[in-house]
């Protein structure tokens, strides 16, 4: 997230837009990463359980990666525009769930968002906060065809170290203390 962490607001809907998945487009990406036939032969397909070419879940997933991404950096633009700093975003430290509720087709036209359904100080990241987000994305017709539940870093604007970490931060620069205090842990 492009806002620091006491600047994210529960529930706030983020919309990251949309992306119509072509035929061509779903053939290449599955013929580069996800090789089944049911992603790569339109007449193979028909013949599938789900009657016709699908796109890969990780297909559907890298496009509303990339939105999300895109999104984020539109986000901190916009603050710079303003003359604020926008926040710092961390790395992802994992997904709680994914879920692929409705295959996606040709012609299908997918819109994401991303909704911050929770927060909370990082208990082993001083200075950083973790964001509880559902990412979703929804076809032309009303069909939830994916979501997933992420968890990201934020960094708290306002953080200061305390000094008792401070001074065990600035003891494990020496040598011999260092070295022990690595060893206890």
């Amino acid at each position: 997230m492009t806002r620091w962490f006491e600047d994210i607001t529960i529930d706030e809907v983020f919309p990251l837009g949309d992306h119509t998945f072509t035929e061509s487009e779903i053939i290449r990406f599955a013929r580069l990463y996800d090789p089944q036939y049911f992603h790569i032969d339109p007449e193979a397909a028909r013949h599938s359980h789900f009657g016709g070419l699908v796109a890969s879940g990780w297909h559907t997933v890298s496009v509303g990666h990339r939105k999300m991404v895109d999104a984020l950096d539109a986000e901190a633009g916009r603050l710079k525009a303003e003359g604020d700093e926008p926040g710092v975003s961390g790395p992802s430290p994992g997904v709680n769930s994914m879920e692929f509720k409705v295959p996606v087709r040709p012609g299908d036209t997918v819109t994401y968002e991303l909704v911050v359904t929770d927060k909370r100080p990082s208990n082993s990241l001083p200075g950083w906060g973790l964001l509880f987000n559902r990412l979703t994305a929804v076809n032309q017709r009303g069909d939830l065809v994916y979501c997933a539940e992420i968890v990201g870093f934020s960094k708290l604007r306002d953080y200061r170290m305390p000094w008792r970490l401070k001074l065990l931060l600035a003891l494990t620069r020496l040598p011999i203390i260092g070295k022990r205090l690595r060893r206890s842990t």
